[in-house]
Order: structure tokens, then C-alpha cells, then sequence
């Protein structure tokens, strides 16, 4: 018996990286996994895989800024799999440069897929959970930027932080309705999303790409090494079979010692 038989769970931008690995392994431990993605291709291919491996899966286009979208979108996903329990509202993107040089476009961009597309997200996934005080668990993907500053990086320190705000604000409102919520903050996970920034910092800052790693990267970890998508996983993994609202409303970083509250 999986620890998440009997549950439904919805993960943006699983397609790839940390929310792949989650979606996979949620599925692993039983869950029926809604894999939602603004790439409709990708999504049906990690679907397909983890029908093929004998989970229960499901490809969804879901670009996380059209309300639209996600609203129809998680409709889709209660209408094939009967409910849903857990969300993962993971979907994220970097531009990276000084606040002085950031395009207002750009700004409001990177706003728009963390942070509208948390509350987007959450918004349709209570919709279900709230009826009949079903319940439900919300996991926001944040970062250890959530609670620390970055050069370079001023619109995804500011949307990671303003998740710590919507997690505790849903702990408060979800509760008369069984719903908790969670803040996941990993430190760098070498996904595709982080080598892209790898010799784009080295350009910015004038160092060497092996300079970013080791003295921007992971200077404060306490091994100088990079949280793994897996880390991430066991720990979302974790929360969803947590059994009570003893944990709600909290952030969990994942980091190898960088940044410990």
C-alpha cells in the first residue's frame, strides 16, 4: 500500500526538474498525478511514462498566469480523477539582472508565473477542497530566497517571499476546511532552470562559471553541495502524508545548511 492511495494530486510545471521528480514520486506511492504544464507535449510524455511504470497519470496544458486556464484546468483534473487533495504549485522561471537594468515586462513576467500563478493555483484547487470540508494539502515551491536576499535577483526574492505570506494566510483560512499549507524552500538544485544561470551570473558578476558555484552558489552551505530534486521530493513526499495540522503555515528549507532558521 502506497502512503498516498486514494489521493489526487495536482503539480505545476512537472514536466521538469524538481516538480517531475515529485510528480513521479507521488505517483510511486499511489497518488493519481495530474502532471500540468504550459508544455502540453512535455506533460503528456511525463504522463505517459508514469502510466507506463504502472502509476496513473494524467497530461494537463496549464500556463499558471491565465486564469482561464488554471481554472479549467483543475477542472479537468477533478473531472478525471474524481477529487483532489494536494497541490504543488511549483512553476517557476529566473531572469536574472541589477533592479536598476530590469525591464518592467520582465518584473511584472516573473510576478506573474510565481506568485499570481500561486494564488491562481490555489484559488481553483479550494474551489474542490473547501466542499463539504474535504480538506486538502497546498505545497508552494519557494526558495531559500524566500528568506534571504540575492543579487541579480530582485522580482524572485520578492515572489518567494510574498509565498510565505499566501501559505500563512491559508493556514488561517483552510483550517475550518481541513486545508494546510506548506512552503517548500529548496537551496540551488542543478535543474536546467539553474545551469542557465550558471554563465549568466559569471557574465554579470565578471567571474568564472566554476566561481559561481562555489562562491556564489553554495559559499554558505555547510558541504558546498547542491540540494538534489530528490531532497525536494521526499520532502514534498513528507508533507502531503504529514497526518495533522500540527505543521501548517510553515517553511521547510531544504539547503545543505544555507540559511537555517
Amino acid at each position: 500500500m502506497g502512503s498516498l492511495d486514494g489521493k489526487v494530486a495536482l503539480v505545476t510545471g512537472a514536466a521538469s526538474g524538481i516538480g517531475k521528480a515529485i510528480a513521479e514520486l507521488y505517483a510511486k506511492n499511489g497518488a493519481k498525478v495530474a502532471i500540468c504544464d504550459i508544455n502540453q507535449a512535455a506533460a503528456d510524455a511525463t504522463a505517459a511514462a508514469i502510466n507506463a511504470a504502472g502509476g496513473k497519470a494524467l497530461g494537463v496544458a496549464m500556463d499558471v498566469t491565465n486564469e482561464a486556464a488554471v481554472d479549467t484546468g483543475t477542472d479537468q483534473v477533478v473531472a478525471a480523477f474524481g477529487a483532489l487533495d494536494i497541490l504543488v504549485s511549483n512553476a517557476g522561471v529566473q531572469i536574472i539582472n541589477p533592479i536598476d537594468q530590469f525591464s518592467f515586462a520582465d518584473w511584472k513576467k516573473m510576478l506573474a508565473i510565481h506568485l499570481d500563478g500561486g494564488f491562481l493555483t490555489t484559488r481553483a484547487a479550494l474551489r474542490h477542497m473547501y466542499k463539504g470540508d474535504r480538506g486538502g494539502i497546498v505545497i508552494y515551491m519557494g526558495s531559500v530566497h524566500s528568506h534571504e536576499a540575492s543579487k541579480l535577483k530582485a522580482p524572485y526574492v520578492a515572489a518567494k517571499h510574498g509565498l510565505l505570506g499566501l501559505a500563512r494566510t491559508l493556514a488561517k483560512e483552510g483550517a475550518p476546511h481541513h486545508v494546510r499549507s506548506h512552503v517548500i524552500c529548496p537551496g540551488f538544485v542543478r535543474t536546467p532552470l539553474v545551469e542557465k544561470q550558471i554563465p549568466e551570473q559569471a557574465k554579470e558578476l565578471g567571474i568564472s562559471e566554476a566561481d559561481v558555484i562555489k562562491n556564489v552558489m553554495l559559499k554558505d552551505t555547510v558541504d558546498g553541495v547542491f540540494t538534489t530534486v530528490d531532497d525536494i521530493a521526499q520532502t514534498a513526499l513528507y508533507l502531503a502524508t504529514f497526518p495533522s495540522a500540527a505543521l501548517t503555515g510553515q517553511s521547510f528549507v531544504v539547503s545543505h545548511g544555507w540559511f537555517m532558521q
